[in-house]
């Protein structure tokens, strides 16, 4: 007899979900409590386990499906050789000769020209049941199929040795490292003494031939982070200012004591820190950038929760670290290197993104000299770090090179004042560049 696979409650207003990938194939030994499909909510992914062990029967959704909380997305039978396949309709159909066919589709609705899904990503039923590292992600597949590596030969380092997007980056790059040599030999053989060979021709066809498009679904939080960020453009009245700091006094202090720091702590001493330092200072003498509008009433927090913007494998996320004004260099860097491990891993929970009263993007991780970044609703303001470079700089009337970084502070017109997002900034500036205030709360 079949146990039932159900659609667990996902959290507070969350009714539906979408299937991200399966972990488990039918004809899949699964164990009690063992993971066998991962579904994907507004803000975080939702790992489904089976109720009991068995053998996974069926699957009754595919992915890239909306589900509803309750739904029975598929059954486990008893034992370890329940005839799973005939469960699979697409799996139960003969195998059609596949010469001839206009195009292959993949999971997701993503459509690539015949051959390739065969070339790139090997069928199912062809894989090891118990091999996590083929079992790939609608990132990971998209990957694959945009840089054209085979996945059987990637080592995965994710969890359970599935292959992440990082692999698959990995791969191409040792692959268009290794293409010249390949070319070289590729050109020999085909250099035969009847071929007239017309090699610009043959190359300028090759290139109109890999003309292509491709059509992904998004992900539901893919939708939510667009829903959202119209959102607050509809809503808020948005406006950024900007101020740079000298780095100077900071990148000295990190220097002087990240090895003492690291050593008693266990962390390394990052920026963040004394950033997320500086915004609970500015926030005391300016709270309207802490503060959130609720129909007709401003609501002020005597609070920081700082949600701090971590990019994940399938978008921004923004978990929040909670009473930050109250919390050491230490305790702050230690919930921001575990939430950027979640993140990447995919298991941050619901409850570790709500809430937020104020938050801080850092696009100069990824080489952002300057933007305008969009506040998250319910929130007045944004913080955005960017990128650190030399610049010349006016000091004592000499023009010397210093370390500098521009900070914008996006925020809600309707609550905060002009006058008010620039002391904001100013006093944020002011505590970098002299982290003594830090201490003494100036």
């Amino acid at each position: 007899m079949a146990t039932d696979v159900k659609v667990p409650t996902l959290g507070e207003s969350i009714t539906e979900a979408t299937i991200g990938q399966w972990l488990k194939q039918p004809g899949d030994t699964v164990a009690q409590d063992e993971p066998i499909a991962s579904l994907e909510t507004d803000k975080v992914s939702v790992e489904v386990n089976s109720p009991v062990a068995g053998t996974l029967a069926e699957q009754l959704f595919k992915e890239g499906d909306t589900v509803e909380v309750g739904a029975i997305i598929a059954r486990v039978g008893e034992g370890g050789a329940a005839a799973a396949p005939s469960a699979s309709k697409e799996e139960a159909k003969p195998a059609e000769p596949r010469t001839g066919e206009p195009e292959a589709t993949v999971a997701g609705g993503a459509v690539n020209p015949a051959g390739a899904g065969e070339q790139l990503r090997p069928r199912e039923e062809d894989a090891e049941p118990h091999d996590a590292a083929l079992t790939l992600s609608p990132a990971v597949r998209r990957a694959v199929l945009e840089h054209h590596v085979d996945p059987s030969a990637i080592k995965g380092s994710g969890k359970d040795g599935r292959i992440t997007k990082d692999d698959v980056l990995a791969a191409a790059k040792d692959k268009d490292a290794s293409a010249p040599a390949q070319a070289g030999a590729v050109a020999e053989a085909k250099a035969a003494p009847s071929a007239p060979a017309p090699s610009a021709p043959a190359s300028a066809g090759a290139q109109r031939g890999d003309r292509k498009e491709e059509r992904v679904k998004m992900t539901r939080l893919r939708q939510t982070i667009a829903t959202r960020l119209k959102e607050a453009q509809n809503t808020a009245a948005l406006l950024t200012t900007f101020n740079d700091v000298d780095m100077s006094a900071v990148i000295e202090a990190r220097a002087k004591y990240k090895d003492l720091f690291e050593k008693k702590h266990g962390i390394r001493l990052g920026f963040m820190g004394f950033f997320v330092k500086a915004v609970a200072l500015a926030a005391r003498d300016v709270p309207s950038v802490n503060a959130r509008i609720e129909g007709d009433e401003i609501v002020y927090s005597n609070f920081l929760d700082v949600s701090v913007a971590v990019s994940a494998p399938k978008g921004l996320v923004v978990p929040v670290i909670r009473s930050a004004d109250a919390m050491s260099f230490a305790e702050i860097e230690k919930a921001i290197a575990d939430f950027g491990k979640k993140a990447k891993e995919g298991t941050l929970s619901m409850d570790e993104m709500k809430g937020g009263t104020f938050t801080i993007s850092n696009g100069g991780v990824f080489g952002s000299l300057l933007s305008t970044p969009i506040i998250n609703p319910p929130q007045s303001a944004v913080l955005g770090m960017h990128r650190i470079e030399e610049r010349p700089v006016v000091k004592d009337g000499q023009i010397v090179a210093r370390p500098m970084m521009y900070l914008a502070l996006s925020y809600d017109h309707r609550l905060v004042d002009g006058r008010e997002a620039v002391t904001f900034l100013v006093r944020v500036k002011e505590a970098i560049e002299d982290p003594t205030r830090l201490l003494i709360d100036l």
